[in-house]
């Protein structure tokens, strides 16, 4: 059965309300009201997040929420929405002015840009999140803070962003440098 445009835009608001909390008040108690009080959150390359309202509350309040940089962003890319679950697409950007534990545990501020793409999976029960997948390529982060030297590796740093922005550009320029 298709999903229905008033329950697609009622996962889309909770969604959006849920990153405002995140992004914009920096309110855990906030944050955590839009979720049922088992969910959890896992940041798949980094293994950080949390399972249940003490957990993930002090995991958005010690680790989350003050260590994101001041010109955090999302651009979107693309989101699918379907009975009980959300797929977004985004280019998640940031200067690196602060020591961000969620991400990059234990490395101290480099004071450069970083531009990533990032794929959340939000699942849903009821009118609340359950949980959050999110994926990204660390590989890119590090490569784009000098922290891994990406030369003759199949890595790439900002062209990931660059080209999703950006369709267009040439493919396989990895595989051209390989051979």
């Amino acid at each position: 059965m298709p999903t229905s445009k008033r329950s697609e835009a009622k996962l889309i608001a909770l969604w959006e309300e849920h990153l405002r909390h995140e992004f914009q008040t920096k309110s855990t108690a906030d944050t955590l009201d839009t979720m049922v009080p088992n969910a959890y959150v896992n940041h798949v390359p980094t293994l950080t997040g949390g399972r249940g309202r003490d957990r993930l509350g002090d995991f958005y309040a010690t680790h989350f929420i003050p260590k994101m940089p001041a010109d955090a962003s999302l651009v979107p890319i693309s989101r699918t929405v379907g009975e009980s679950r959300l797929v977004d697409e985004f280019i998640f950007g940031f200067t690196h002015d602060i020591q961000m534990d969620w991400m990059l545990a234990g490395v101290p501020p480099t004071g450069k840009r970083v531009e990533v793409p990032f794929v959340v999976i939000v699942q849903f029960e009821g009118d609340k999140l359950a949980h959050e997948h999110i994926y990204w390529d660390q590989a890119t982060v590090l490569a784009q803070l000098g922290l891994l030297n990406a030369k003759g590796l199949p890595v790439s740093g900002i062209e990931q962003a660059v080209k999703l922005r950006n369709p267009s550009l040439p493919s396989n320029e990895l595989i051209r440098v390989s051979t």
